[in-house]
């Protein structure tokens, strides 16, 4: 899958633009950064020697004036690194390295064939398929020198077809693919291997990047989440580099592989994940993608077969998992998918929606949601905390008449976000319940079936939506741990039409946790995980506190960009700028680090050690 700005693959177009030089170059110079810097420096020197500095000096200095082309060389290995590789001939199974060949340019199938024999890890086996008109030369001549290759000659029955003429030639007790064009880090099986043999993983992935056709300019990087099914149904973000064993290859069945020329590996990669017993992510660039004209890494407007074929890889993994529903493209996003569930019943929606005064916002609230919800059998509970205006009691007043289905709750006492909603929880009749700020106001048609979609599959724990500020930027898009030492909304003040790092704000995606200010859960979780933590958690993190919980018990939590509406943030109670709200807030903040310090200090997995946790806009560490 493309990175969607490969113009820009640090900062994307639709980013917050960059500092100035000049900014840049007066924090450079400050004396305390200046010290920090010499420190870290000499520890450098001393811990991982003098190549390493020099890598960091020109990867900073890269990085300070926003020059692309320097930063992929962050993880190439050192040339220690692969000597000690090389020395320990580490024993492992053998992997088989499947290459379909069809006449690529002769410099490019050189490239290629020698970022094999540079491996530090030598128990491999490298499977030329070749599908070209006349025997490639190169191919048929790389394997009479070299015992490890294995030359054999097809008919060209396209890369899906002549793939699986790979599979069954490979020899190996793991299989990895490659294309004929690309290369591989020198460290790459090295480290699949040694990722296996440490954690019995039968299925890893690792991180990439896009080089141009020289292999001197950076087009792009893809820095992955940890698998995630709702995500990897949205787009093929794994790509390179997969290592599978046979066994996995074998369970999943490679019959049906062919028949989707273009999207083979995406297709491929749901048979396998949906089968194996334990996947690890490798959060390292093992494998440079080859961007040049007719490479998928290029655009998939390259192969525009390959985007209908991919609508049916998912298809065909909705029918074996019975999951009723179906895929279309994403417009605008080629290669991002859209999955609309089907719904199997009819439940009732109940939405609890705490409000004080503010009937402007509520009135607003209230009128867009019975416009969009796109669903009729839902009821809305509005829970009222402490208002003090007339004007308040005789909107409620007239609200059943306006609002069918529509009561009103009380709550007496101190604000407490997590309280008011476990009341309404309890006066509810539904069996899902949609948390809901009385400052939101709903965008997109279907907005409740939309969501009701997900929460009603038995994997998924709660659901989220695409919040926007009234400006048009993002406000929330899931919520990613350890962002400034607890957490924050990913894509924060990106605009609203962009489609994200690795489209991820166009495509359903799974993280840790979801806002609570629009929040869809089944009622039977709220109630066995004892609702909203309200003594811990009055005001802040109680939402991110209960998905973990969901999540933690082994349920996945999603964020659709499908359901879309205007947050107006806070407007109720206002900014916690009160000392007292303040104090509060930073009490909830430290039980929630020590609560969750495992997951806040060894980065969300749903996001990449290679983004730095200050912001969430993806920028680099």
């Amino acid at each position: 899958m493309p990175r969607p700005d490969p113009a820009a693959p640090r900062r994307p177009a639709d980013a917050a633009p960059p500092d100035s030089v000049g900014a840049m170059a007066r924090r450079l110079l400050d004396p305390a950064h200046l010290a920090d810097l010499g420190r870290r420096s000499l520890a450098t020197l001393k811990e991982q020697g003098p190549e390493q500095l020099w890598r960091d000096v020109i990867f900073r200095v890269g990085l300070a004036f926003h020059h692309d082309g320097w930063r992929h060389r962050a993880d190439i290995p050192l040339r220690r690194e692969l000597k000690r590789q090389r020395a320990e001939n580490r024993q492992g199974p053998c992997v088989s390295i499947v290459v379909p060949v069809y006449e690529p340019p002769a410099g490019f199938f050189r490239q290629m064939l020698a970022s094999v024999q540079r491996q530090t890890y030598q128990n491999w086996q490298l499977v030329l398929v070749d599908a070209s008109a006349a025997p490639y030369k190169a191919a048929r001549a790389a394997a009479q020198g070299d015992a490890r290759i294995l030359y054999k000659k097809v008919e060209n029955g396209g890369i899906a077809q002549n793939t699986t003429a790979g599979f069954a030639a490979a020899e190996g007790d793991y299989i990895t693919l490659l294309d004929h064009d690309d290369v591989l880090y020198p460290n790459a099986l090295y480290e699949c291997v040694q990722t296996i043999q440490n954690t019995g993983a039968d299925f890893v992935y690792s991180d990439e990047i896009v080089l141009s056709e020289d292999l001197k300019r950076l087009g792009g990087y893809h820095f992955k989440p940890d698998f995630a099914p709702d995500s990897l149904r949205g787009c093929n973000y794994i790509t390179h580099l997969a290592m599978f064993s046979r066994a996995l290859l074998e369970k999943a069945g490679a019959a049906e592989y062919a028949d989707y020329d273009g999207a083979q590996d995406h297709e491929l990669f749901l048979r396998l994940t949906e089968r194996a017993r334990h996947i690890e992510h490798i959060k390292k660039v093992l494998y440079i993608w080859r961007g040049h004209a007719g490479s998928t890494a290029a655009g998939m407007q390259a192969k525009p077969y390959a985007v209908k074929a991919g609508v049916r890889a998912v298809d065909a993994q909705l029918e074996r998992l019975g999951m009723p529903g179906s895929a279309e493209p994403v417009t605008g996003a080629p290669g991002a998918i859209r999955v609309r569930y089907e719904l199997t019943g009819t439940p009732l929606v109940s939405v609890l929606i705490p409000n004080k005064d503010h009937i402007g916002d509520l009135g607003r609230c209230l009128q867009s949601l019975y416009k969009n919800a796109g669903y009729e059998h839902f009821e809305v509970l509005v829970l009222e905390n402490n208002s003090t205006e007339a004007a308040t009691f005789a909107y409620y007043e007239a609200l059943p008449a306006k609002y069918p289905r529509c009561r009103v709750i009380k709550y007496e006492g101190a604000f407490n976000f997590a309280a008011i909603n476990n009341l309404g929880a309890a006066a509810a009749k539904g069996e899902h319940l949609l948390l809901l700020n009385n400052d939101i106001e709903i965008l997109s048609p279907g907005f409740v079936r939309e969501l009701l979609s997900y929460s009603q599959r038995p994997d998924v724990g709660a659901v989220g939506a695409k919040l926007c500020y009234p400006d048009d930027t993002i406000q929330h898009a899931g919520v990613l741990l350890g962002i400034n030492g607890s957490a924050g909304h990913s894509h924060k003040g990106y605009p609203r039409g962009a489609v994200g790092d690795l489209y991820r704000l166009v495509t359903a995606q799974n993280y840790m946790a979801v806002t609570g200010a629009c929040l869809m859960t089944k009622r039977s979780l709220y109630t066995a995980a004892g609702g909203l933590d309200g003594e811990n958690f009055a005001v802040a993190y109680n939402d991110v506190d209960y998905c973990l919980k969901l999540w933690e018990q082994g349920l996945v939590n999603v964020y659709t960009p499908w359901a879309e509406a205007y947050h107006y943030e806070s407007k109720s109670r206002g900014l916690d700028t009160r000392p007292e709200n303040a104090a509060r807030y930073a009490r909830e903040k430290a039980a929630f680090y020590a609560k969750y310090k495992r997951y806040i200090d060894n980065y969300d997995p749903y996001y990449n050690p290679h983004f730095n946790n200050l912001f969430e806009n993806f920028g680099l560490k």
